[in-house]
């Protein structure tokens, strides 16, 4: 079976995956010079290097035949560590093609510098307020209008527009990298969800669901069932404060604002944080962390890694998290309990009872995109080597690698892909994710992290009960007109 590939295509309303606060933060943290390997877990057709070889072909015959005038150093800092590639295709494309950009550079000597991806946040974020920020770097969303205004990213819009993949890339994802009418990154690694429900469907069968609820209420009174079974109906982990928002409130929030109010939120078009349908989403989350039995108590302290261990070990029978959590989980499960593998399904967040906008919607995009330090421009040399390896790494070479091993879709288009080869479960989730469902925005890959610092913070606040909706709301918008 073929299928356009549509996650490129329904994105049009602008998108941002894998990956804004929206992102794996896998605990190990390496650091790796030229030699850096992927350690990609293989599709059962063939091995990740025959996929490695096969996949990017031509793309990678290309970028070797190229021959770029720099020799010496140039270094970039990621966060696909070999631990969090395992598993998850956006990160183990980016080392592939990492790899073969390097291999295919021997005069240059290529520095990687690989960070879990939470203390990669918080060092990027110190190299920037230093101005030390390494040659090529992967650029959220949220930074990019304060970084952009400091000088610090170099501006990409012509190398962008004149790039030979150009008419191949979806436009929308540029957006959260464009300030006025300048580019500074190429969107990198994965197009996928934040809030996918991951249930199994034999426990919710037990529980007397043919599949998972469709609305909270429904969730609820199933709560009362697995609660009396010593299973939490559904894990989800708030430890790193990011997760309430990307994985949750930006869908949540969506139900009730409809998709019109966050783009005017990020044109500055008159919308704000204190709209009473922000406020209601805010209500309505509160009262299922507080009020209800449905998450495990302890959400507001675990990580969504800790979190998606309640499911796997059969202690929770749902998780919420992104698309990462399901690759994952399904590497998880497929080695361990082939009978829980078998039984993952996907659903989106439930319907609240008074939201009245797009109950079949679920946040997706890029949330990080390759940049190129501004002081390169002062060595023409280097910058238009940096230059060709934020391109190669976000093009063909990197999106047919992973089309055709994982089902997914990145920057660049790939018009067709063989869901045939996959399994049951990549197939579901693809259609799932691109197919199936309507998209909305990941909030946190837009505005400024100055805002999301003060939202995130005072939602963790809100979700133990010790912060009404309406004070969070005003402190978001006092950040919002401050800072934004």
């Amino acid at each position: 079976m073929k299928k356009k590939m549509l996650s490129l295509l329904l994105c049009a309303a602008l998108t941002t995956t894998i990956l804004a606060g929206c992102s794996s933060s896998e605990p190990a943290a390496e650091t790796t010079g030229a030699e850096a390997v992927s350690e990609a877990v293989p599709e059962p057709e063939e091995t990740a290097e025959e996929a490695s070889a096969s996949a990017p072909a031509a793309a990678e015959e290309e970028t070797q035949g190229e021959q770029l005038a720099y020799t010496g150093e140039l270094e970039i800092m990621h966060y696909s560590t070999s631990e969090e590639s395992e598993g998850n295709g956006g990160s183990d494309g980016f080392r592939t093609v990492l790899a073969q950009w390097d291999e295919a550079h021997p005069d240059i000597t290529l520095t990687q510098n690989v960070l879990a991806n939470a203390e990669y946040k918080t060092q990027i974020a110190t190299l920037a307020a230093a101005d030390d920020l390494p040659d090529v770097f992967l650029l959220q969303g949220m930074n990019t209008i304060d970084w952009a205004n400091q000088g610090l990213v170099y501006d990409l819009t012509a190398d962008i527009q004149s790039s030979p993949y150009y008419d191949d890339y979806n436009q929308a994802y540029f957006i959260p990298f464009t300030v006025g009418e300048s580019i500074y990154g190429y969107p990198a690694l994965t197009g996928g969800t934040c809030t996918v429900v991951i249930y199994d469907k034999a426990m919710w069968k037990e529980a007397g669901y043919d599949a998972f609820p469709s609305t909270w209420e429904e969730v609820e009174a199933a709560a009362e069932y697995f609660r009396g079974q010593g299973i939490t109906p559904v894990a989800f982990g708030n430890g790193g404060k990011w997760q309430a928002n990307s994985d949750f409130l930006s869908t949540l929030g969506n139900r009730y604002t409809g998709p019109d109010w966050f783009m005017s939120l990020v044109a500055k078009e008159g919308a704000a944080f204190t709209d009473e349908a922000f406020v209601k989403a805010l209500t309505e989350m509160q009262r299922l962390f507080t009020e209800t039995e449905i998450f495990n108590e302890d959400f507001n302290v675990v990580t969504n890694e800790d979190a998606r261990e309640y499911y796997i070990s059969g202690d929770a029978a749902a998780f919420i998290g992104g698309n990462w959590d399901e690759s994952y989980i399904w590497a998880a499960l497929k080695d361990s309990d082939e009978e829980k593998w078998n039984n993952m399904g996907f659903a989106v967040l439930p319907q609240p009872a008074d939201a009245t906008e797009a109950p079949n919607s679920q946040n997706i995009g890029l949330g990080y995109a390759v940049a190129v330090n501004s002081k390169l421009a002062d060595d023409p040399d280097k910058l238009a080597a940096a230059i060709d390896l934020a391109e190669y790494i976000t093009g063909p070479a990197f999106a047919g690698y992973v089309a055709e091993n994982y089902a997914l879709g990145g920057l660049t288009k790939v018009e067709d892909v063989d869901l045939s080869a996959f399994d049951q479960i990549t197939q579901d989730f693809y259609n799932w994710s691109y197919v199936d469902t309507e998209t909305c925005e990941i909030y946190d890959s837009y505005i400024t992290n100055a805002v999301w610092d003060v939202l995130n913070t005072d939602m963790q606040t809100m979700l133990n009960g010790d912060m009404t909706p309406e004070d969070v709301a005003a402190n978001a918008q006092a950040a919002y007109e401050a800072n934004y």
